[in-house]
C-alpha cells in the first residue's frame, strides 16, 4: 500500500498527529507550530508556540495539554495562550519533550530527550491529575511513543537510536513493570519513531529514514506496511468518521539539498486507509 499526499506543510519535524473531535491536530516541533486540519472543510489553522512543542492532547477540562520544551502546558486554541502545568528536566536545558499518549485512566505518559540527540538524558514521565511523576523506563537519547494498548495495561516504549521497542505492564496506580523485549529492527528498515495502538492492540510505527509506516500485531508480527515518497515518516494517527483513516506526519530534518530536491513532499502530511479502526479516544485527567 502507498500513502497519499494530504497537506502541504513542509515541517522541519512534523510530529504528534492525533484525532480530536473531528479534526487532525499535529505539530512541527522545530518550527514551534501547532496545526489543526478539518477534513470536512479542508481548513487548516496554525498557532505559534513559545517553545519547541512535541504534542497536543485533549483534556477532560475541554482545552488541550501541550508538551512544550520545558514541560506540559495548558493550551487554549481560542486565545492561543499557554499556561505552565509543570516544569520537567529543568536541570537539563538542552532537553525537550518529544512524544506522548493518554492511557485508559487519563494519565499522559510522555518522554523527554536531548535536542542534540547526543546524551542519554531522555526519560519517560507520567502526568496524572496535574502532577508529574518519574517512571523507571531506562533513559535514552531519543524516547518515542509511548504507545498504550487499548486495554490500558501495556505500554510500548520506543528507543529510536537503539532501534528497539520494549513493553511495560501498567499497574492500576499507573506504575510500570520491568521492560520486556517486543521488537528490534535493522538499519535497512530505518529508525522506529512515533507509535500508537489501534482498537485490536496492533502497534503502528513510523520509520524515520525508512520510507514507511508499519503495523505489528500484539505478538510482534508485521501485518501491514505502507510506503511513502519521503524518507522520514514520524508518526501515524487514526481517525476520520469511521476511525479507519490514517494520517501520518513526516520531516525535512536531516535531509541535505539533494535529498530535499528528490523529496519535495518531505515535511508534509499523508493519509491512507486501514482495516482496524482507532482505539477509543481518552481525554487527559489534567
Amino acid at each position: 500500500m502507498d500513502a497519499t499526499h494530504l497537506l502541504k506543510i513542509g515541517a522541519e519535524l512534523g510530529e504528534g498527529p492525533v484525532w480530536i473531535d473531528g479534526a487532525l491536530w499535529f505539530v512541527d516541533i522545530k518550527g514551534r507550530h501547532i496545526y489543526r486540519h478539518r477534513p470536512d472543510t479542508a481548513e487548516t489553522d496554525r498557532w505559534d508556540a513559545p517553545e519547541m512543542v512535541g504534542w497536543v492532547l485533549p483534556s477532560a477540562k475541554g482545552d488541550l495539554i501541550a508538551g512544550l520544551q520545558s514541560g506540559p502546558h495548558r493550551f487554549s486554541p481560542e486565545t492561543g495562550t499557554f499556561e505552565t502545568i509543570s516544569e520537567v528536566d529543568a536541570h537539563l536545558p538542552a532537553n525537550r519533550l518529544n512524544d506522548a499518549a493518554v492511557d485508559a485512566r487519563g494519565r499522559i505518559f510522555f518522554g523527554t530527550m536531548d535536542n542534540d540527540e547526543a546524551s542519554a538524558s531522555g526519560r519517560v514521565y507520567v502526568l496524572d491529575g496535574g502532577v508529574v511523576h518519574e517512571t523507571p523506563v531506562t533513559p535514552t537519547e531519543i524516547t518515542n511513543g509511548p504507545a498504550i494498548a487499548p486495554c490500558g495495561r501495556r505500554l510500548y516504549h520506543v528507543d529510536t537510536l537503539a532501534r528497539t521497542i520494549v513493553a511495560h505492564a501498567i499497574a492500576e496506580d499507573g506504575s510500570l513493570g520491568p521492560a520486556e523485549p517486543f521488537l528490534a529492527f535493522t538499519g535497512d528498515e530505518g529508525h522506529p519513531d512515533g507509535a500508537i495502538c489501534d482498537a485490536e492492540g496492533g502497534v503502528w510505527v513510523g520509520f524515520y529514514g525508512g520510507w514507511a509506516a508499519r503495523r505489528f500485531s500484539p505478538a510482534g508480527e508485521l501485518t501491514e506496511e505502507v510506503r511513502f515518497p519521503v524518507a522520514n515518516v514520524t508518526k501515524v494517527a487514526l481517525g476520520g468518521a469511521d476511525g479507519r483513516t490514517a494520517f501520518a506526519t513526516t520531516a525535512r530534518q536531516g535531509l541535505d539539498a539533494a535529498a530535499l530536491a528528490a523529496q519535495p513532499l518531505a515535511g508534509d502530511v499523508f493519509t491512507f486507509r486501514v482495516t482496524v479502526p482507532a482505539a477509543p479516544a481518552v481525554r487527559a485527567n489534567s
